[in-house]
């Protein structure tokens, strides 16, 4: 039995060194360099190629490379009888909760506006409320999205959570389904999409939902480009509903060149970089699911395909 890594235009050897560290013994193979396709029965996969995972007649298990499946999902030649599995890690909760609460600081002491004036030479004191008057709203409270609001609320921000389904949090409130996103959304002053990207929530960063946040709210999405509509956005800052954006995902990646979220004075881009995966910290759990193949039993953090996530 072997793993194969399926991760194109990236140089894996830190991944097989983590992997090693774990399972000495553990025989991996590289795409498109493939040895022996029959043997390979555990597949580690970003972005894989349409087609690539087909040439594995005894696959048992696909995981993927970080807490994302859409890569996964959105491939219409992944064997069906597959199960999917996904990344829960501690370090990318940490990672994503380090850039959430980056942004939001940056917007509440108005980090931006002062190197403005710098670059004007102009000395002015701008406002800054109480911490505890910024509301920040989470969309999507799952494993990732949970830890974020705990973090923030332990801060001092003033938190909420929104979901698809209603949950219970002990720091938080926590909003569920559309009957609620309105009164979700009138007290938003940050609003950070964490959201796992499915069918209801594609495109749901859009005018509609910008109209219902209050005066001046900022928007972090570092969930999925496709939850953005990219040209309600634009409309949204240029018409005083937003007073900014960072965005850290976009439905092209990367960026490209002539995309005006580049050049706009009110967004700031970084190159999906808020939650990175760690092979060192990822590795221990990739090796348990991989021995849970060998000993055909249950995986660990299995994906419900029919929900999408």
């Amino acid at each position: 039995m072997s793993l194969v890594i399926i991760y194109p235009h990236r140089d894996v050897s830190d991944w097989i060194s983590a992997l090693r560290k774990h399972a000495p013994a553990l025989k991996v193979e590289v795409w498109p360099d493939i040895v022996e396709p029959d043997q390979v029965e555990f597949a580690l996969c970003w972005n894989q190629p349409p087609g690539s995972l087909q040439q594995f007649p005894n696959l048992k298990c696909i995981s993927s490379l970080g807490a994302g499946i859409n890569h996964l999902l959105n491939d219409l030649t992944r064997p069906r009888e597959v199960p999917l599995v996904r990344l829960v890690d501690d370090n990318l909760k940490q990672s994503m909760a380090e850039y959430v609460m980056a942004g939001v600081l940056e917007h509440f002491r108005h980090l931006k506006a002062y190197r403005r004036q710098q670059r004007e030479h102009l000395w002015e004191e701008l406002k800054v409320s109480h911490i505890s008057e910024l509301g920040v709203g989470i969309m999507g409270c799952g494993e990732i999205g949970g830890y974020v609001a705990g973090k923030l609320t332990d801060f001092g921000f003033s938190v909420q959570g929104w979901s698809r389904t209603r949950q219970e949090r002990d720091k938080f409130q926590v909003y569920a389904g559309h009957d609620e996103l309105g009164v979700f959304l009138g007290q938003t002053d940050v609003l950070v999409c964490l959201l796992p990207l499915t069918p209801e929530t594609e495109n749901i960063l859009n005018l509609d939902t910008f109209r219902q946040l209050p005066e001046n709210a900022y928007l972090i999405n570092a969930a999925r480009g496709a939850h953005l509509v990219d040209a309600d956005l634009l409309s949204a800052l240029d018409r005083g509903l937003l007073s900014g954006a960072l965005l850290d995902v976009f439905r092209e990646e990367p960026l490209p060149q002539q995309h005006p979220f580049w050049k706009h004075d009110k967004i700031a881009v970084t190159p999906h970089i808020a939650s990175p995966t760690n092979p060192d910290s990822a590795a221990e759990q990739i090796v348990a699911n991989y021995h849970q193949v060998i000993s055909d039993a249950p995986l660990r953090n299995i994906v419900d395909v029919e929900c999408g996530y």
